[in-house]
């Protein structure tokens, strides 16, 4: 997505708490513990992967994303598809996505990553490209602004 910025990797994290789980220090009910409402979230909006549970190995790894922002009143916290993410940044000026990861069939889930999306993020490249250019000489800013 052109729009996605501010992006945060939870993998190091995971792999802490996979780490956890080998050594003994934690349980497997400590981390194979998704809500009903994640398992349904999973079923009815998820994006199915090709990589397998780290937990049982048996089932492959859903992908659910979650979206908060200002703008999006009482849709806040609801789970959306991957393709319905594009269409909510070009008409919202800025959202937050959890992506989570569930297994269905041993209930395993972590935060994969989170990011930011929206208008806001073409904003601030389009200013960006102008200030460079600006800058080179190349092209005055004025000019550009004649021409909108």
């Amino acid at each position: 997505m052109r729009t996605q910025r501010q992006v945060v990797d939870y993998s190091l994290q995971k792999r802490a708490v996979l780490r956890e789980l080998l050594a003994g220090r934690i349980g497997t009910y400590d981390v194979c513990d998704a809500s009903p409402y994640l398992k349904n979230a999973a079923r009815f909006h998820g994006e199915p992967t090709d990589r397998r549970c780290p937990i049982c190995r048996s089932e492959n790894l859903i992908h659910v994303h979650y979206i908060y922002g200002d703008e999006l009143k009482q849709s806040a916290g609801q789970a959306r598809t991957r393709a319905e993410l594009p269409v909510l940044a070009m008409t919202l000026r800025e959202f937050q996505v959890f992506v989570v990861e569930v297994c269905p069939g041993c209930d395993w889930n972590h935060l994969v990553e989170q990011f930011l999306l929206g208008r806001d993020g073409l904003a601030g490249e389009a200013e960006d490209a102008d200030e460079s250019v600006a800058a080179n000489g190349s092209t005055p800013r004025r000019r550009r602004e004649a021409q909108r």
